[in-house]
């Protein structure tokens, strides 16, 4: 019988800048996924594991995330819930400049559990990290969520940024699931698996 996995429950940067500020968070809808990370967080203290609360950090003036604004403060949805350790940043990752590394092994995490902003820049840049570092990682895709783009190398809507992803996630990086199926897997202590880059290239020329 394989033992069950050692979550940590990772909640990055959900401060208002995404809910209510300049950097607006579009899909999946951010009251569908606020409501979504608020469960996460609950069943994981109600479950016992650990609960890594991520706020990213600007100097004074900036125009995002200014440390002390409204913007920059955790929105309510996770500054009123219990959380075992928090973490400052300056870069995407969680683990750059970080003690979430060190925090982790200490615990004998071997699985971190992702929700938060953004799924395409600091989520993706944690999640490629942790896989890196040897962690498994599951990403609850309507826990998360992206914002449209346009510049000199085209555009892509919220949707189609948070899709794309997930799909790149779950092919190496991640098991992606949704909080229902996370919050199962957590009651019954199994392992959530991910494709791989072959079968899902496979399962695309099948459809093609």
């Amino acid at each position: 019988m394989s033992q069950s996995p050692r979550r940590a429950l990772i909640v990055i940067d959900v401060q208002n800048e995404y809910v209510s500020g300049n950097l607006l968070i579009e899909y999946p809808p951010v009251d569908e996924s606020l409501v979504n990370i608020g469960r996460a967080i609950d069943v994981a203290n109600a479950a016992g594991i650990p609960v890594v609360i991520v706020q990213n950090d600007s100097p004074a003036g900036s125009p995002l995330f200014a440390i002390g604004s409204p913007g920059w403060e955790l929105h309510s949805v996770v500054g009123s819930r219990p959380y075992d350790h928090l973490i400052h940043k300056t870069l995407p990752s969680a683990f750059s400049e970080t003690d979430l590394g060190q925090w982790l092994a200490a615990r004998h995490i071997d699985t971190l559990s992702v929700v938060g902003y953004m799924t395409h820049n600091c989520d993706a840049s944690t999640i490629y990290e942790a896989t890196h570092r040897g962690l498994a990682v599951e990403f609850l895709s309507d826990a998360s969520g992206s914002l449209p783009y346009a510049n000199e190398a085209g555009q892509a809507s919220a949707e189609e940024i948070h899709r794309v992803f997930s799909v790149v996630f779950h092919t190496r990086f991640a098991a992606v699931v949704s909080t229902a199926r996370w919050l199962s897997a957590v009651e019954e202590g199994v392992t959530l698996s991910r494709s791989s880059i072959p079968a899902s290239n496979q399962q695309a020329r099948q459809r093609s």
